[in-house]
């Protein structure tokens, strides 16, 4: 279920599907870099003006699912006009910033991205570009990022399937939501 909140952006009301904290698994596969497996979490947040914050933090994953190491860690901001064309800055924790440019599918809950400017420090690993995609599915956002560098032509590189983290407020919030009415025995509510 997608909630919109009632301190959100008029103008953010299409990424709403975003908003939340999100949890999951996913792949990594790059010529020159292991491949492996990672978890992440990730964060679009707001706080009434219009774009928003984003975190994502990734590590490495043992073969049991435990954490090894730290992967990636990014943060930015989201913004979208009013024909679907959604822009995104970004900062990687590799030294590397990231203008994204892309648009919100018609009537579905989908954002193609791709690079318009990447700025480098001199400590980064050689990078050109990439594209990703994000998608809202069966209530889980997943995603799939491309990247090419120098000597690597564009590619998958990473794609991750997340769900939503329930907070203790959000369980209090519904509770509060409910109707009255409500059958006591739990039973009746499904006849």
């Amino acid at each position: 279920m997608i909630e919109i909140p009632s301190d959100l952006h008029k103008d953010l009301v299409p990424l709403a599907f975003l908003l939340g904290s999100w949890a999951g698994a996913g792949v990594h596969d790059f010529p020159g870099a292991e491949k492996c497996n990672f978890g992440q979490e990730v964060t679009f947040s707001h706080d009434g003006r219009d774009f928003l914050e984003y975190h994502s933090h990734t590590w490495v994953l043992d073969g049991d699912g435990n954490k090894v190491r730290p992967l990636e860690s990014e943060s930015g901001f989201w913004r979208i006009d009013a024909d679907r064309k959604v822009e995104v800055t970004m900062t990687r924790d590799d030294g590397v910033i990231e203008i994204w440019y892309g648009e919100l599918a018609h009537q579905k809950p989908q954002i193609d991205l791709v690079t318009d400017a990447v700025a480098r420090t001199a400590a980064s690993a050689p990078y050109t570009g990439g594209k990703r995609l994000y998608g809202y599915v069966k209530s889980d956002l997943m995603w799939v990022g491309e990247k090419q560098t120098p000597e690597v032509e564009l590619r998958p590189y990473m794609s991750a399937h997340l769900k939503k983290v329930v907070t203790p407020e959000d369980v209090e919030r519904w509770a509060k939501a409910l109707p009255d009415d409500m059958p006591d025995d739990g039973i009746a509510f499904f006849k």
